[in-house]
């Protein structure tokens, strides 16, 4: 059975280039992709200018020549769409889950203080909702580049390392160098020899998987904002996380981890949500 990318669709300029990096991905993974608009009241009138009644055959002669466009580049793989209707995120994420998708990815405009699209408006209901892997995409990011830098911060959370095999997969998959970034956050020595024993695992684990890596140390209370500013400094193409995180007390009321990272970060981000139990990484 094939891998399934799953992309939200608004057919604004923003989720055009979430289905372009999807394609990309796609191609490299040999997945198919699918893309999903969901119909709600009022929804299209920024974009489509058609009476309400005509959006879902506008929204169809859309998909088409989207599949049209990108069809070439799958060669073995399929493009194709779904039309549905209700809650947007409720929608992209039972469907991800009815496809079995092993990734999603969705464009959004980030903390903006214009009216946003549907999916900008609703990526971080995704995020917080789905147990899929994730990819966030902000309008300005070039979706003509390849994947060859990814950041991939360490914490002293013990889920930190869930992240770890889809980054590696993603990693192996384009050929990139992952970038360990070690995060200190606090004097207390027994949390920063956690931090240190669980960057060894995920060397480890990335030593035997033949991917190359880097690790970089820092200190920070500001996680996302340090994550970031190492990531546009390396020139990453994308930065890998979890959607739950060290939580700092000097910049709680920003929101989670998560949150910054989908609002505020240029580069691509790669959600991973936290499973009950952690894959062994110390074997």
């Amino acid at each position: 059975m094939n891998k399934t990318i799953l992309v939200g669709i608004d057919f604004s300029d923003c989720s055009i280039n979430a289905l372009e990096h999807a394609v990309t991905i796609a191609e490299k993974a040999q997945a198919d992709v699918v893309m999903i608009w969901v119909n709600r009241p009022d929804s299209g009138k920024e974009i489509f200018r058609v009476d309400q009644e005509h959006i879902v055959s506008e929204v169809i002669n859309r998909f088409n020549k989207l599949v049209e466009t990108h069809k070439p580049t799958l060669s073995k793989n399929t493009i194709s769409y779904l039309v549905k209707a209700g809650k947007v995120y409720q929608e992209i994420v039972n469907t991800a889950e009815e496809l079995d998708a092993f990734l999603i990815i969705v464009g959004t405009h980030g903390s903006s203080g214009f009216e946003e699209f549907w999916i900008g408006s609703n990526a971080n209901r995704i995020v917080a909702a789905t147990e899929r892997p994730i990819i966030t995409i902000r309008s300005v990011v070039d979706a003509g580049r390849t994947i060859s830098n990814i950041v991939m911060p360490i914490d002293s959370t013990v889920e930190t390392r869930q992240k770890v095999p889809i980054t590696s997969l993603i990693a192996k998959y384009f050929d990139a160098k992952i970038h360990i970034l070690v995060m200190k956050t606090t004097t207390i020595e027994e949390v920063r020899q956690r931090v240190d024993d669980y960057v060894q695992q995920v060397e480890r684990y990335l030593f035997e998987n033949q991917i190359e890596f880097v690790k970089k140390i820092i200190e920070t209370h500001q996680i996302a904002d340090s994550t970031i500013e190492y990531a546009i400094s390396i020139n990453a193409n994308l930065i890998s996380i979890m959607d739950e995180q060290e939580r700092m007390p000097s910049n709680l009321w920003l929101g989670t981890f998560a949150q910054q990272m989908v609002n505020h970060s240029p580069i691509p981000v790669l959600c991973v949500h936290v499973r009950d139990l952690i894959a062994d990484l110390s074997r």
